[in-house]
């Protein structure tokens, strides 16, 4: 997989548990939902703040010095429609090729069952 496909996968799976979070967590929980190292996320997230994707804030009130609120800014909402539609339109086109080669393997199958 070349790297913009991992590089849009990985923004979209961030961006889709952000905006399913109902409460703070800490960067450790959101690579853990993610899959992804801890570093990666870091690194990610950095990113789509810098980028005005996505917003944090810290909680004063937390006990836990690192949990944060990630919220998807209305820019970071756009992208992930945007991902969403171009992560859907690949997908497709993969299924169709799958689809593709799994007929010609069946057809290939018949023909010794002919023989």
């Amino acid at each position: 997989m070349d790297t913009d496909k991992i590089k849009e996968e990985v923004r979209l799976r961030l961006m889709k548990t952000i905006s399913e979070a109902d409460q703070k967590m800490t960067q450790r929980e959101l690579a853990k939902r993610v899959g992804i190292s801890l570093g990666k996320t870091n690194h990610w997230v950095t990113e789509m703040v810098n980028e005005g994707l996505v917003k944090f804030e810290r909680f004063k009130q937390s006990g836990n010095k690192s949990a944060y609120t990630y919220v998807l800014t209305p820019k970071g909402i756009e992208e992930k429609f945007r991902l969403l539609i171009h992560f859907l339109s690949r997908k497709l086109r993969e299924y169709d090729i799958l689809r593709k080669e799994i007929d010609d393997l069946n057809q290939e199958i018949l023909k010794f069952k002919k023989v």
